[in-house]
């Protein structure tokens, strides 16, 4: 196994699934100012995903593009987690969801600005500018509905109730992650998901929501075993380039 093309592909099917999910609201945002607002984070993230899969492509060495990573892989070649395939729902339930994985992506690419490879580095620092923008972003929606109305409250932690589950598989670590910290190509995750929990707790508390007590989690993403929905998402993204293939805008 290459253990740094798995590493990129990981981060980057986060960032296309994520991104993926992100431009279905094109259109469908409640305000008009938030319609713009998520179709540009869906950007953000398209744009990382080009970068991490690209140089993934590179790092293999097999001649794929990011392009030929991105619509030509089967379901259980992408490596996402599977918080960021979780379907959209409501507005609140899409920000709940971009708020815990962009609290867990701020902590991830602040420490890879430590690493040793040059373009991960210069990667995860494009990236961090963006993701601060991201996290207070959904960090300020959630404050607003936990924080707002009975109704909107209720729904919000029904949100992060549903969510929560999927989270501890964010910092689900094997021999890939071993192996390149080993290396200096990532530096060492220790205490990332204690950091995390504490962050979100910050924002949670001010939001008057209160984490789930049930130790249920749901993983599998890294592994390539999936909930039913990346297989939906597949068909959408993926249709152009399987039924016209080569075919160039």
């Amino acid at each position: 196994m290459n253990a740094l093309y798995e590493y990129l592909v990981r981060l980057g099917d986060d960032s296309l699934i994520i991104g993926h999910r992100l431009s279905e609201w094109c259109g469908h945002g409640p305000i008009l100012e938030e319609d713009i607002a998520m179709t540009n984070l869906s950007l953000d993230f398209i744009g990382q995903a080009t970068s991490l899969l690209k140089y993934a492509g590179e790092v293999e060495g097999k001649g794929r593009t990011e392009d030929d990573l991105a619509y030509l892989r089967y379901d259980r070649e992408y490596k996402n987690a599977l918080l960021v395939e979780q379907p959209n729902g409501d507005f609140g339930m899409t920000m709940m969801r971009q708020f815990l994985f962009d609290a867990y992506r701020r902590l991830l690419f602040e420490r890879l600005l430590n690493s040793t490879d040059d373009t991960l580095r210069a990667i995860a620092a494009k990236s961090l500018k963006e993701t601060k923008y991201h996290l207070k972003h959904s960090s300020e929606w959630v404050i607003r509905l936990g924080d707002g109305t009975s109704e909107s409250n209720k729904r919000i932690q029904e949100s992060l109730d549903t969510l929560w589950r999927y989270t501890s598989e964010l910092f689900y670590s094997d021999e890939v992650d071993v192996e390149l910290i080993a290396t200096g190509k990532i530096p060492s995750m220790d205490g990332l998901e204690q950091e995390w929990k504490e962050l979100v707790g910050v924002v949670l508390e001010e939001a008057t929501l209160k984490i789930p007590t049930n130790n249920w989690k749901h993983e599998g993403g890294r592994k390539g075993m999936h909930s039913e929905h990346l297989g939906y998402i597949l068909a959408e993204l993926q249709y152009m380039q399987r039924a016209y293939p080569g075919l160039e805008w």
